[in-house]
């Protein structure tokens, strides 16, 4: 378990405390049958806070690249699960089926194969894993089991909207982030016919509030086809608040780690939903007191406080005249290996890189 100390703060509809805080970060396996000896891997995060309080579901996407699917661990949501935390929430990042150490068979297996595809079949499958999730979350001591939202992001964003079509019990609102399924590359989806009638069909018995975010940008499921999934979807009855976010980095279907750019969005969808339970947020974290490596550049020191703050397995690199780092792995040596390409990939002066910190401590040449 990691505990991160907050700062002095007012806790909205408590009352003032005048001690610090804590936001606990606990790795758990969730017990299923059909997720095999290992279960479902999931991150538990959230502040030490008197009384019960809702409950948020968050999965991750699907890469392209197959040989990365392997590489999912629940620390990638770290920042994303923080955030509801401070907000009063408890956060449980979960890591479907077939992915990371996460057991079971995946979702593409019930996908079909382009030409042919079952968009519906996989969501379905999905949705299965976040049904279970809320089921454990549910049960925990610290949880208000009649407030629960899911948040998706990609394939579990439209595995997030199949889950509205059979609410689980105490779901009262999900959001989905650049949900879809079946890019096989920029701008190029199998069979979008299919996976709009996909969001017509769920839209039939969907009846949960959903906030849906697509940035301007993405190239995964782009602003018109995006279009297309939420005029089906409302066409059949569906509730949803389609949002068109502004451009965000080199491909905006990476909207959910740019965190300040949905805050507000979000923000405001919870208080549409009586969702909000503190007046204001906790304070945001501050990175432990660790020293950055030598010689690193003002980007370099601003990416180095990130690296911090950022989930294990982690190691940070550097150059004379570049840095790279990777996060939320599943070892140190995974870690460290990734962090030496990204360093040597920055590094255009064919200079050596060296791994300077491995999980915040300092490694010495």
């Amino acid at each position: 378990m990691r505990a991160l100390l907050l700062g002095i703060f007012i806790l909205g509809i408590y009352a003032p405390c005048a001690e610090a805080q804590r936001i606990d970060e606990r790795e758990v396996a969730i017990p299923w049958a059909l997720a095999g000896h290992n279960g479902l891997d999931a991150l538990l995060v959230y502040a030490e806070l008197p009384g019960k309080h809702p409950l948020v579901v968050i999965t991750h996407g699907s890469s392209r690249k197959a040989e990365e699917h392997a590489e999912v661990t629940p620390w990638q949501e770290l920042p994303q699960a923080i955030w509801f935390a401070r907000r009063g929430w408890v956060a449980l990042v979960v890591v479907r089926r077939g992915y990371g150490i996460s057991g079971g068979e995946q979702d593409t297996k019930h996908a079909g194969h382009c030409p042919v595809t079952d968009y519906e079949a996989a969501a379905e499958y999905g949705a299965e894993d976040l049904r279970v999730a809320i089921e454990y979350g549910r049960a925990l001591p610290q949880v208000d089991a009649a407030r629960v939202i899911a948040v998706g992001v990609s394939t579990r964003g439209l595995a997030t909207v199949a889950l509205t079509a059979n609410a689980p019990p105490g779901l009262v609102a999900a959001i989905s982030f650049a949900g879809g399924r079946g890019s096989k590359g920029d701008h190029d989806v199998c069979n979008p016919g299919d996976l709009v009638n996909a969001f017509k069909d769920f839209g039939k018995h969907s009846r949960t509030p959903m906030l849906w975010l697509y940035a301007e940008n993405d190239k995964f499921f782009w602003p018109e086809l995006a279009q297309k999934f939420d005029e089906a979807f409302r066409s059949k009855g569906g509730r949803d608040q389609f949002m068109r976010a502004p451009a965000v980095g080199e491909d905006g279907h990476a909207l959910f780690r740019h965190v300040a750019d949905w805050s507000a969005t979000v923000d405001e969808f919870l208080k549409a939903q009586n969702l909000v339970t503190m007046e204001q947020p906790l304070p945001e974290i501050t990175p432990p007191n660790v020293a950055p490596p030598g010689g690193l550049s003002e980007q370099g020191l601003e990416a180095f406080k990130d690296y911090l703050l950022l989930g294990p397995h982690k190691a940070f690199a550097t150059s004379q005249h570049a840095f790279g780092f990777s996060t939320a792995r599943r070892t140190v040596d995974e870690a460290r290996e990734k962090a030496m390409e990204n360093c040597k990939h920055a590094t255009q002066d064919g200079g050596a890189c060296a791994v300077v910190s491995v999980d915040n401590a300092e490694v010495r040449q």
